[in-house]
């Protein structure tokens, strides 16, 4: 795969440039050391810089929810994948369908922001008003802690032109795959016969327990139409030695399960690809499902984002062939 970011349909005119001399100096001037959560000392950004031009000097900040420390959270932080800071506005991505595209690139708008010293101000359209300390760790990482929860969330530099999208989908792809209201199997290609060519619909819940349903309704049936034979859960894997390949294991009830390698075509096509019979699959999403504030689209109770802990796992080999229709 030549990355998701080759395939995703990007409209990103370049709103900001990046400050190449803040950041260098950033790099070499940092001074006032202090300690969060007791064993990471960090550093605060030199003092002739200002806190809002250190939000302004990237496009997008990337919020590592898997660094997150704190047993609290704040709301509309564990909600979204990307923030980034204009001229008193902040923005966000809470979807990963779509990112690169919303808001050029941005996301929407959630509210306003001002800065006082080392004080980040968010007015936020629905949380309203949260305050944070924010800490520089170096040029790639900076810190935000709620000065009223025991929250504090780590941020990564990106602009819009260098942005990571295979690393991003694939930290997240647990949050991707709920995205879609259900997935529907578009193609089977070589491989033996075996019991899940017959399923032909998966729906992964919006949920940290990690439940999927799968259904054998014929293809092109309508998604209210839909008779969901099976439910499990589910779990998605590392693999040993690949950072754009990962493993997902439906576990049905008892102890069947299926296996499968999974890769990301675009933000609407997955493949699946059966370890124990050699069967590739193609699903595509139906109906994205948009987690923000409007539209006509809207899940009902937002879904949070949740550390994710994942197996490594390692593959003895891997016999993907030149695709060829199944049936």
């Amino acid at each position: 795969m030549e990355g998701i970011y080759s395939v995703l349909t990007l409209k990103v005119p370049i709103m900001k440039t990046l400050k190449l001399t803040l950041i260098l100096l950033l790099t070499t001037v940092l001074f006032s050391s202090c300690i969060i959560n007791n064993d990471e000392y960090i550093t605060q950004y030199e003092d002739s810089i200002s806190l809002d031009e250190l939000l302004q000097s990237s496009d997008l900040w990337y919020i590592d929810y898997n660094q997150t420390t704190g047993s609290s959270d704040t709301r509309f932080m564990s909600l979204a994948f990307t923030i980034s800071f204009e001229n008193g506005k902040i923005y966000a991505n809470n979807n990963l369908v779509g990112l690169g595209a919303v808001g050029s690139g941005y996301g929407d708008q959630i509210g306003f922001y001002s800065t006082d010293g080392d004080v980040l101000t968010v007015d936020h359209d629905l949380d309203g008003y949260i305050d944070f300390e924010v800490y520089q760790v170096n040029a790639n990482k900076i810190k935000f802690r709620d000065l009223d929860r025991n929250v504090t969330y780590t941020l990564i530099p990106y602009s819009v032109t260098n942005f990571d999208y295979d690393k991003i989908f694939y930290e997240n792809l647990e949050y991707f795959l709920q995205e879609y209201v259900t997935w529907e199997k578009t193609g089977t290609f070589d491989g033996e016969e075996n019991p899940f060519d017959n399923e032909n619909f998966l729906a992964f819940i919006p949920d940290n327990v990690n439940v999927f349903k799968s259904s054998q309704d014929n293809e092109g049936t309508a998604i209210e139409d839909l008779i969901w034979d099976f439910q499990g859960t589910y779990e998605i894997a590392n693999v040993q030695g690949s950072d754009t390949l990962k493993v997902l294991t439906l576990n049905y009830s008892g102890t069947d399960f299926e296996e499968f390698e999974l890769t990301v075509l675009n933000d609407g096509k997955i493949e699946l690809y059966h370890i124990s019979s050699g069967t590739s699959y193609e699903f595509e999403g139906l109906e994205n499902i948009i987690y923000k504030k409007g539209g006509s689209k809207v899940t009902k109770t937002p879904r949070k984002r949740f550390k994710v802990i994942r197996k490594t796992k390692v593959l003895t080999q891997h016999t993907k062939i030149t695709k060829k229709h199944k049936r």
